[in-house]
This record gives C-alpha cells, structure tokens and sequence, in this order.
C-alpha cells in the first residue's frame, strides 16, 4: 500500500522529510564547531544559520502533525 501511513499519523514523506531536517541540523552543527576551531567567524555563522533554517523547518513539520490529529 504506497499511500499508507508509516506510523500512525506520519506519512513516509513527512518522516523522510524530518530525517533530512535532522541532518541539516547536524550539518549546521558541525559547520558551526569547525568555524569555531579554525576561528572562521564566517563559517562558524553559515553554521548556525544552517540550524535555525532546519529549526524553522522542524517547526513547520511539528505544525503540519499537529493539524493531522
């Protein structure tokens, strides 16, 4: 059943798209400590904006959720 859900109340698209989320964040993460380490302010702050870009968009997952229940 392609259109199923993947678990209650999570489609498999909505679930792909919070893995990809996550690894943005973890990105962002990285990229921020290796401008930190380097003492690359430019990096260290693409980095944290590559977190809240994924932050925002962690949001909007969590809001697209709460209006399936």
């Amino acid at each position: 059943m392609p259109n199923q859900p993947y678990q209650e109340g999570t489609s498999i698209m909505g679930a792909v798209d919070k893995a990809k989320n996550a690894m943005d964040d973890a990105e962002g993460k990285a990229k921020e400590a290796l401008g930190r380490a380097a003492g690359d302010k430019s990096t260290e702050n693409e980095g944290k904006a590559d977190q809240s870009i994924a932050d925002l968009k962690q949001a909007g997952e969590k809001a697209k959720d709460a209006f399936k229940h």
